[in-house]
């Protein structure tokens, strides 16, 4: 009978390990996902896909993470109506953790579904620091995507990758996310993570118009 007990506690406890928002090994070295705690510095100008995922791998090994797949969560655009890069197809499988230990998401679609985790709280930058949000005295909840929210690249037709990644100044667009799940209104778009509005322009003054600072998610293509 105690061997059953036991048993039954063993299994309850690795269900809850690998459900979204349950904490796991924590640390720089487990994490496999963050968001970024500052952009390169020129808008949405990132060096393109090639330039945003080694921003993401600089900032992990900055704090100690020796992983080297990360993946900026970050679609493109094709000129003549040519198939894009979607964001979801850039990031591996999953589970994804924060440096903190809890689970965003378990798999892809999970991460696509209103059962992810992911919110101000998890959404942590490398350092285990909160990105500011809405009513805080400075919102940079406005995070660069360029998708929809399935993490597809939009075909809503106009730049909404900020020339895939390489503009910075006022022309142009980007789709961006709240990582605060929080807007002007209570709406699907604007509590969306991934996919709330287009950026005013791809400057760094042009983000912060609409509060942002450049950021971005990263995850370990695992």
């Amino acid at each position: 009978m105690a061997l059953d007990i036991n048993l039954g506690r063993c299994m309850v406890l690795s269900a809850l390990l690998l459900a979204p928002g349950a904490a796991r090994a924590a640390g720089p070295e487990e994490m496999t996902f963050f968001l970024t705690s500052v952009g390169p510095g020129k808008g949405a100008d990132l060096g393109g896909l090639a330039g945003a995922d080694a921003h993401c791998a600089a900032l992990a090994a900055a704090v100690g993470n020796s992983k080297k797949d990360w993946r900026a969560y970050l679609s493109t655009t094709a000129p003549g109506g040519d198939a894009g890069v979607n964001a979801r197809d850039r990031i591996g499988k999953g589970p994804w953790q924060n440096v903190k230990g809890v689970v965003v998401a378990k798999d892809v679609d999970d991460l696509h579904s209103p059962n992810a985790k992911l919110n101000k709280e998890t959404a942590l930058t490398e350092k285990g620091e909160p990105v500011p949000g809405r009513g805080d005295p400075v919102n940079t909840h406005d995070v660069l995507t360029g998708s929809d929210p399935q993490g597809m690249y939009s075909t809503a037709g106009g730049d909404t990758t900020c020339g895939n990644w390489t503009k910075s100044g006022d022309d142009g667009s980007a789709i961006v996310g709240h990582h605060d799940r929080m807007g002007l209104k209570v709406s699907r778009h604007m509590t969306s993570w991934n996919s709330a509005h287009g950026a005013r322009g791809c400057s760094q003054e042009g983000l912060k118009g609409t509060g942002g600072a450049g950021l971005f998610y990263c995850f370990l293509a695992n």
